[in-house]
């Protein structure tokens, strides 16, 4: 049985290159890694278990995507797919579109900032997943696809008043369930925060909205004493496949993991 879980956080897979992003070439590299050196990856119920005390193989990793973004089904997808690996995607619902798949070579998404703008300009079809991708890609065993909220909104910073705050973020949650629960047919218990911002009031809606894994960005791995309502991940760098190897190499040890993070508290995010 593994005595740790790490999780990785991705967000672009794209030849652009800019902030939070990987190119596809060293994410091809990380997951050829990962699939040669015998790296089983979880599902979002594999991981439940293990944080709930249930065994997983010894080398056991979980990858996970936030936002949705369309360069994750035009370029993680196929190498997903090839090495036969399997990733949670944490999508904002509300900047899903409707529509066919698109194909590589169809669509060039740009790099973050512009996606931002592009979000922000009320264009996410350009960048962003279709309900239609999360289909194929589910259906070809890719990945699965949970909650990061209907509008990824920072409610501490746009509303003062703490009671309409909680309001809001749990309508927000009730929309973002709706929305998966519509296209998908149902939403899970696992939700990632946006920009990895919660508090105790947070966890508290999120809860009574349903939710019981709840992700952060807090440096870390998970073992089966980890707070379900506060898993750590790691960033995944723009890096090739020697860095995530070495890396793994420290995290799948809770101890090791635990000197390594200190050690690196303030330098990265890695």
């Amino acid at each position: 049985m593994s005595r740790a879980v790490p999780v990785l956080m991705y967000h672009h897979v794209s030849p652009h290159p800019g902030l939070v992003t990987i190119t596809p070439e060293r994410f091809r590299a990380q997951m050829r890694t990962l699939a040669e050196r015998g790296w089983h990856t979880l599902s979002a119920a594999d991981f439940a278990g293990f944080l709930n005390g249930q065994p997983v193989p010894p080398k056991s990793v979980l990858i996970t995507f936030d936002d949705g973004y369309l360069d994750n089904y035009l370029h993680a997808h196929p190498v997903l797919v090839e090495y036969r690996l399997h990733a949670l995607f944490f999508v904002v619902t509300g900047w899903l579109g409707d529509g066919p798949p698109r194909a590589p070579g169809q669509s060039d998404p740009p790099d973050h900032r512009e996606c931002m703008r592009r979000i922000q300009a009320g264009r996410p079809d350009d960048v962003m997943l279709r309900w239609s991708e999360l289909a194929a890609m589910r259906a070809a065993g890719s990945g699965e696809f949970h909650s990061h909220t209907h509008t990824h909104t920072r409610w501490d910073r746009t509303v003062a008043d703490a009671t309409e705050r909680r309001e809001r973020l749990y309508d927000d949650l009730l929309r973002s369930r709706a929305a998966l629960s519509a296209n998908l047919g149902a939403a899970s218990e696992h939700l990632c925060w946006p920009q990895g911002y919660f508090d105790g009031d947070y966890q508290k809606v999120a809860m009574a909205a349903g939710f019981r894994y709840l992700y952060s960005v807090r440096r870390g791995v998970a073992t089966p004493a980890t707070d379900p309502a506060s898993i750590p991940r790691i960033v995944a760098k723009d890096r090739a496949g020697g860095w995530l190897r070495h890396r793994l190499a420290i995290y799948r040890w809770p101890g090791l993991a635990a000197w390594y993070a200190r050690a690196r508290e303030g330098r990265d995010h890695a």
